[in-house]
């Protein structure tokens, strides 16, 4: 058994070791290239021959990608702070109050998901110019809570169901209120969820393309991908692509800072409920 046992976690650390290899390659490749001339990326080698730091100079000088990045900070923060903010007692209504239709609700907000974003675009956009929001970060924020809140509110129902009753029932004889019982007695148990559900909805927000290319029309509230995906050359030799993969790595970088710091409530957060007894 202990040879078959080592052979098993060697496979498995084996496999483990390619997932990882695949999925580090395209970032440690758009690394390694935004250290040397766009010249040199369509050479064959494995290490730059003289790195330099001139792509990352350029990428701010030329172009106001600091604000870009400020920008897209503002409303992915803003995201998660609406959609924690909307999903929390909408979760608590959904997991802990049994009333007629519930289930028929949670489907419907589930389809809500299915939906893909061109399907809502034109309305959303009428929508954005209504409200005066358009190319404004704060129209941003608002389009992309709309498509966060529904699985973010899925999320939190689930982890809500499952606490304790016996918590609820005595915060409220001991004279809380409802919103004293969502906030002392549950934000603190449902941290994992709103770490991880509040991380997702972050990235989303920090990644999303479409939307941003669409409601904004100037560096005043423009996000990164538009930002990236703006810079231009004549032809595809002549793109500089360091200074693209320059802005690729700065702006992955804090998505990986925001994972590793928040790791293990991750992990809690997504194994919770996994195992009962």
């Amino acid at each position: 058994m202990k040879p078959r046992r080592m052979l098993a976690r060697a496979g498995l650390g084996g496999a483990a070791g390619l997932i990882a290899a695949v999925a580090l390659f395209p970032f440690c490749w758009a690394a390694l290239s935004s250290l040397e001339p766009a010249s040199a990326l369509f050479r064959v080698h494995y290490w730059p021959s003289a790195p330099s730091l001139a792509a990352y100079r350029a990428v701010f000088a030329q172009q106001a990608f600091g604000h870009n990045i400020l920008n897209s900070t503002l409303v992915a923060g803003a995201t998660v702070v609406l959609a924690l903010g909307a999903a929390l007692p909408a979760a608590y209504a959904l997991g802990r109050v049994r009333f007629r239709g519930r289930m028929a609700l949670l489907f419907t907000i589930l389809a809500v998901t299915m939906f893909p974003q061109v399907a809502v675009l034109s309305g959303l956009f009428e929508l954005i110019r209504a409200l005066g929001l358009y190319n404004r970060w704060p129209g941003l924020a608002l389009s992309y809570t709309l498509f966060t809140l529904p699985f973010t509110v899925w999320v939190l129902t689930t982890f809500t169901a499952q606490l304790p009753r016996e918590l609820e029932e005595a915060a409220l004889v001991d004279g809380a209120t409802v919103l004293d019982v969502i906030v002392r007695v549950f934000v603190p148990l449902l941290a994992p969820a709103l770490v991880t559900s509040g991380l997702l909805a972050f990235i989303a927000a920090w990644n999303e393309f479409l939307f941003a290319l669409t409601f904004t029309l100037s560096d005043a509230a423009r996000t990164v991908p538009v930002a990236i995906a703006l810079i231009s050359g004549a032809s595809a030799h002549e793109l500089p692509w360091a200074q693209v993969m320059a802005a690729l790595v700065t702006v992955t970088l804090p998505l990986v800072a925001l994972v590793l710091a928040f790791q293990r409530r991750i992990v809690a957060g997504l194994t919770a409920g996994a195992v009962k007894g």
